[in-house]
């Protein structure tokens, strides 16, 4: 009896064991399961994921090339009527800068067509006559002599701007807040540059002006004369700083400037030329002989044209004197012509411009312009005569009050360049 419950325990434990085995078989094939459906359900998921992603950019990829392709339907629905040499004609016959621009946006054979007229407008070196009228706010217009055309153009508001000159395709004006306006009306920019440090009002004191690049740069340096003090002050656009030379008291007064093969040059009131240094802020002139005497120092001009420096002074049927710094001998040397040269004179600056005939002007003029009067006068370069005067296209039907109310000649977009490794 006693075996048989020994047997009946024995049995029972292996029973409990094959239940626990068998249980902890059935939680292992459920663990494994689980983790199996698990797996399946995470691979199906990246999979579903994967195949949302290869969906949403498949869409994406189908949106591009629908809108794509509506573009192209859209450029396509724009038909251009016009041969490209009856799109020449036209934007040759625009008269506002605006609306050369304008030309451009029409569709793409426009823009082409633009493109390479408005090179080709830039490219040229023939000077135009720069405007504006008394009650002028924002439009100025420039003339061409050889095409006898006036083009306009919309600026910023130049109301109460004092005009300084134009140099490197850009107008000067001063503001009576102690600013300096540099616009320049072909590439469609303007430059503000604070004038604070160096006068109180340039509006009043505002002379000459160049404007000039640094050789392979961006950076630009601005040269103004004082008019009344005759001070010579020089910006750098790179430390945005500006640097007197000369001021009131200095034995010597600045009343021109040029750059003559990439260095900056300087004229004094006693006929003085000197060599600007960027780099050490100071002046050397030049040991010459010859030097003329000045009655007036107001009317000479320092000018480079085709390899030359030259010294003018300029009054209309009284006094032509033309002289060229020779760097060989270091002397003055008078010039009785111009030569194969032409002279654009106004009240602001003088400037020269070599071979004028392929510009249509013709050599050893002198282009002088009377803004009193609204017209501009040719003088013989020799002797100085008054050969013809004409009046600005449409002049004489201006209201008085709408007459011009300064004027200047303006190269396109000819820009000045330095280089500060030449001078120490």
């Amino acid at each position: 009896m006693q075996v048989d419950k020994m047997a009946l325990k024995k049995l029972g434990t292996e029973q409990g064991n094959n239940e626990d085995d068998s249980n902890r078989s059935n939680s292992s094939n459920q663990t494994r399961r689980s983790s199996s459906n698990k797996m399946a359900s995470k691979k199906l998921g990246m999979e579903q994921g994967n195949n949302e992603d290869d969906s949403n950019r498949s869409n994406s990829s189908k949106r591009t090339r629908r809108s794509s392709s509506k573009k192209k339907m859209k450029e396509a629905m724009v038909i251009n009527p016009f041969p490209p040499e009856i799109l020449e004609v036209i934007s040759q016959k625009l008269l506002s800068f605006d609306d050369i621009f304008s030309f451009s946006d029409v569709c793409t054979e426009w823009r082409a067509v633009q493109k390479t007229y408005w090179r080709k407008f830039l490219e040229s070196h023939s000077p135009l006559i720069v405007h504006t009228t008394t009650y002028a706010k924002k439009f100025c217009s420039f003339y061409s002599i050889p095409e006898n055309r006036a083009y306009s153009s919309k600026l910023s508001n130049i109301w109460g701007l004092s005009y300084s000159g134009s140099s490197s395709g850009y107008l000067t004006m001063a503001g009576a807040n102690k600013t300096l306006h540099l616009i320049n009306p072909f590439k469609r920019n303007k430059k503000i540059i604070d004038t604070s440090m160096i006068v109180k009002d340039w509006t009043y004191f505002a002379g000459r002006v160049l404007i000039a690049f640094a050789k392979g740069s961006d950076e630009f340096l601005v040269l103004a004369s004082c008019k009344r003090l005759f001070g010579l002050y020089v910006y750098q656009s790179q430390n945005c700083s500006w640097q007197t030379y000369s001021k009131m008291g200095h034995p010597w007064k600045i009343v021109d400037f040029a750059v003559f093969k990439n260095i900056i040059y300087v004229l004094t009131d006693k006929a003085e030329v000197g060599v600007l240094s960027l780099n050490s802020g100071s002046l050397k002139f030049l040991n010459l002989k010859n030097t003329p005497d000045v009655p007036s120092s107001r009317l000479y001009h320092l000018l480079s044209c085709d390899g030359e420096l030259l010294v003018v002074r300029f009054e209309p049927n009284q006094v032509l004197d033309i002289y060229k710094i020779d760097r060989e001998t270091m002397s003055y040397v008078k010039l009785d012509t111009l030569g194969d040269v032409a002279l654009f004179h106004s009240s602001y600056k003088c400037y020269a411009l070599a071979n004028p005939g392929k510009w249509g002007y013709e050599s050893n003029r002198v282009y002088h312009i009377n803004w009193e009067w609204g017209q501009y006068e040719v003088y013989s370069g020799s002797n100085n005569e008054l050969i013809e005067s004409f009046l600005l296209a449409g002049n004489h039907q201006i209201p008085s009050k709408s007459r011009p109310y300064w004027m200047d000649w303006c190269f396109r977009n000819q820009p000045d360049e330095v280089d500060y490794s030449l001078v120490e």
